[in-house]
């Protein structure tokens, strides 16, 4: 596993970036050699935060991770990722049976049973074209987290959604 590490508002020490590789080499038993694993370090809030993604033919695992250390932060993302690789295993084996670049007999069982994923609630809405702010708009007066919308501007569906930080995102879609 190849891992890139990049910095953000902070300068990440040698030793640092030598522990994140030690770490991420646990994780890479799961994995072909070519997969990367893309982490990103930075300051906020006084508190370091850490990123961790690896994409997989799309396959994406994702951990983050707020501390004042920025080593217990990397304890906590591999062992997050651990888990999700455990948690889905079964389902991980069944859609990639015959991709060489997982290795499933290194990844643990999950310890609790898997729990089973569900639909408990289906809604039908009607895309009304609009702009990214007034979609922003109609998701705060909603009183929701994230709003699909068509954006009039590129003529796609996307979502607005609010961060963690109060600001929005929005996720563009492509075919």
């Amino acid at each position: 596993m190849k891992v890139i590490i990049t910095s953000k508002n902070f300068n990440a020490s040698d030793h640092l970036k030598d522990v994140i590789e030690k770490k991420f080499e646990k994780l890479g038993k799961y994995f072909s050699s070519d997969i990367v694993a893309n982490i990103i370090i930075s300051m906020e809030r006084g508190k370091q935060k850490i990123e961790a993604t690896i994409n997989v033919r799309g396959m994406i695992f994702r951990a983050e991770e707020h501390a004042g250390d920025a080593y217990e932060c990397i304890d906590r993302i591999v062992e997050k990722l651990s888990k999700q690789m455990s948690r889905f295993k079964e389902k991980l084996q069944k859609k990639h049976k015959d991709n060489k670049e997982f290795s499933f007999s290194a990844i643990p069982e999950y310890e609790e049973s898997p729990e089973e994923i569900r639909v408990v609630k289906t809604k039908k809405f009607d895309l009304l074209p609009m702009t990214t702010e007034e979609a922003i708009m109609q998701m705060e007066l909603l009183q929701h987290n994230f709003f699909v919308f068509l954006n009039m501007e590129s003529d796609s569906i996307n979502v607005v959604y609010k961060r963690k930080n109060d600001d929005y995102g929005l996720l563009e879609t492509s075919y």
